[in-house]
């Protein structure tokens, strides 16, 4: 599938899903623009990759999104692709432990950051008459998800917006999807799993095996896995998908 020349912008993408994404979109002839809260991680990946560009930028900030919509899109000359990867996993706890701080701030990075993108994306669209836009959801955003309702909360949020701006941009040819990862191998997943062992006085090990027990094909998945399917839907093969929950989960059971 080629992308060629396809203008790309992505959020929270220094590292894992996002990384991943503007890698698969770069070799598949994409210009791709990334933005990261973490500066240092930023930094090291347009070092290491001198193609790609991006900025420093708080996804629950308006200001700091607007700045990097504007310089996103004056560095590639306009914008075909959005994809709103930007996410946090909030707090591990039972609902009445879960301060109103700890919530706003999961839903602000998670759901917020989405929706600030895809009101500086839809003029774009609307005026050239062609987009695609992809939010991340999460199997968390299908099942309930116990000692997690900020995340939960959030993702299945980000399918309501999907499919609302899909019917919104859709007479102008605009295409919004979202995809809903499954247990993802990585820093952030590890991270998970050491907070729900902490809180349920497990061991890491049997928190892990349960994740993994919980798809049916019994493994974790990949960021690449996930930028595979980035590809596809935004690509020409996938020209009439849009305002679908496309998962990449192994096919998850159970939460």
């Amino acid at each position: 599938m080629t992308h060629s020349n396809q203008r790309v912008l992505i959020t929270a993408a220094a590292s894992g899903i996002g990384l991943a994404m503007a890698d698969a979109f770069m070799a598949a002839g994409a210009r791709v623009f990334i933005c990261d809260v973490n500066a240092a991680a930023l930094q090291a990946t347009l070092a290491a990759r001198p193609s790609l560009a991006g900025r420093v930028c708080d996804v629950s900030n308006e200001s700091q999104v607007a700045d990097f919509f504007a310089a996103g899109t004056a560095h590639l000359g306009g914008l075909d692709i959005l994809v709103s990867n930007a996410g946090v996993a909030g707090p591990t706890a039972n609902v009445e432990d879960i301060s109103l701080a700890e919530w706003r701030n999961c839903l602000a990075i998670n759901l917020d950051s989405a929706f600030l993108c895809a009101r500086l994306a839809a003029p774009i669209f609307r005026a050239q008459g062609s987009g695609s836009i992809i939010n991340m959801s999460s199997t968390a955003g299908l099942f309930g998800f116990p000692r997690r309702a900020p995340y939960a909360s959030a993702k299945w949020a980000i399918r309501g917006l999907t499919r609302t701006l899909a019917q919104e941009l859709g007479p102008a040819g605009v295409r919004v999807n979202c995809i809903c990862p499954g247990s993802v191998s990585g820093e952030r997943i590890d991270r998970v799993i050491a907070a729900e062992a902490l809180k349920t006085g497990r061991s890491e090990a049997e928190v892990r095996h349960e994740a993994v027990q919980a798809a049916s094909l019994k493994t974790f998945i990949s960021p690449e896995d996930i930028a595979a399917l980035a590809l596809f839907i935004t690509s020409s093969a996938g020209a009439r998908i849009s305002g679908q929950e496309l998962t990449v989960d192994g096919h998850t059971e159970t939460l």
